[in-house]
């Protein structure tokens, strides 16, 4: 080769690879879990696609685990290749009761997504649309347990493809493709659908996504029903990928605002500052102090019925929130409830001489981030409390003792639930470290 030529193609190739690096800064926070972007040939690669949905019926925090549990199963296939989660968009939920129109909401609306970005590649469901031609979705694997149960009474991790046990809401159309309501975007369908019965921990599925299917899109529907298995609350992998899942800026501020205005709260004052990215925030127990405040989480509607063994009377949860406030020497509570205008009112009056606050979202905020978007402002305020107390066996408290773990703060500030009036001694919640390396 003469040397100019061979010059050129040195040239060449290194503004070709100097290209894929350009691609690759931009989307370093899809492809870096780390400080520096991650330059993989690989990730050059077209994407393949793992979309999902959960049962309809269950509410917003399960979801938010669910996540994890789909996080984590990307983020170990992307050990071989590379894959993208697409987001479910949200849409209206048992427990989103306001008159405001709920459905095809972004991702971006609750969480931040550079955040999320930041564990493993991710896009909103309205992107993958844009990103794939024909609005066709190849492989959809509706998940089930088995018919018989466990076998000997023994669990086994194991999957089968299987007879569909239960009526489903796909629809196979003249030509094949299969119709579904797809969050009411408009000409989406899928190529096939089979029904797969399955008991396993999310990461089962790795082998079987990577070696036997070769779509370049797959959709998981009811998939809570994959546990994290080894990849639970005691894990790296679960708290890193729960680390990840940071609130929308613009409902922390609102939050914050909230704090500052009524509660006497700011992060300088309560050591509960967030650094920009969540990699490089270690927190240990104690460092967070928390503002004047205590604050509870007190369900009530549903669980007046579902969960009446574990709940206390209105009284009887004064009485112990005011224990709480008289060992802490504080004078206002902070209440995120789900109990009407009336049941609030006499909590109310059962606490005084105490300031008593909750968060009513202005008309505009509830038009703009609707149910989801107060309920993470309530979550928002109860983390930066002095001292928190939830109800037992919900969701909605598990993510707040999460948040608080993640800031810093004791766990004996953070792992209290009520306790019903028969029972003053109850079980407390299990106390979740997080784990970082």
């Amino acid at each position: 080769m003469a040397l100019p030529s061979f010059i050129f193609f040195i040239w060449i190739s290194i503004l070709c690879r100097n290209c894929f690096l350009c691609d690759e800064l931009d989307a370093e926070t899809a492809f870096s879990t780390g400080g520096q972007a991650d330059f993989r040939f690989e990730s050059a690669k077209p994407s393949r696609y793992l979309l999902y949905e959960v049962n309809p019926g269950e509410g917003f925090n399960l979801r938010r685990d669910v996540y994890i549990r789909m996080a984590n199963l990307v983020k170990f296939l992307n050990d071989d290749e590379l894959w993208t989660l697409v987001l479910p968009p949200w849409n209206r939920l048992y427990h989103w009761r306001s008159a405001v129109k709920q459905s095809q909401i972004p991702w971006s609306t609750f969480f931040d997504p550079k955040s999320l970005q930041r564990y493993i590649p991710v896009m909103e469901f309205s992107e993958f649309l844009n990103a794939t031609e024909g609005r066709q979705i190849d492989e959809v694997y509706y998940l089930q347990g088995y018919k018989e149960g466990w076998k000997d009474g023994k669990w086994e991790e194991k999957m089968d493809e299987r007879d569909c046990i239960e009526q489903n809401s796909f629809v196979e159309d003249i030509d094949g493709s299969w119709l579904w309501w797809f969050w009411d975007f408009p000409n989406v369908t899928a190529k096939n659908f089979k029904c797969i019965s399955i008991q396993a921990q999310s990461t089962y599925l790795k082998k079987f996504l990577i070696s036997t299917v070769h779509a370049r899109s797959v959709f998981l529907v009811r998939a809570e029903t994959l546990i994290h298995g080894s990849f639970s609350e005691w894990s790296r992998e679960f708290w890193t990928a729960r680390r990840s899942m940071r609130f929308a800026k613009h409902l922390r501020r609102i939050g914050d605002s909230f704090r500052s205005a009524y509660l006497n709260s700011t992060d300088t004052e309560d050591k509960t500052a967030l650094k920009d990215d969540w990699r490089r925030m270690k927190r240990k127990h104690g460092v967070a102090i928390g503002g004047p405040y205590v604050a509870v989480h007190l369900r009530r509607r549903d669980f007046l019925y579902s969960h009446k063994e574990d709940i206390p009377s209105l009284a009887g949860a004064a009485q112990q929130i005011e224990k709480v406030l008289v060992e802490l020497d504080l004078r206002k509570v902070f209440v995120a409830t789900d109990a009407p205008d009336d049941e609030f009112e006499e909590l109310r009056g059962h606490l005084l001489p105490y300031e008593v606050y909750r968060y009513v979202a202005p008309e505009d905020v509830l038009a703009k981030y609707m149910d989801g978007g107060v309920a993470i402002v309530d979550q928002w305020i109860c983390t930066h409390a002095r001292h928190f107390i939830g109800t037992a066996v919900s969701t909605f408290s598990f993510r707040i003792h999460e948040e608080r773990e993640i800031l810093g703060f004791s766990s004996e500030a953070t792992f209290n639930c009520f306790c019903p009036d028969d029972k003053p001694g109850c079980d407390q919640p299990s106390k979740w470290v997080a784990i970082y390396d």
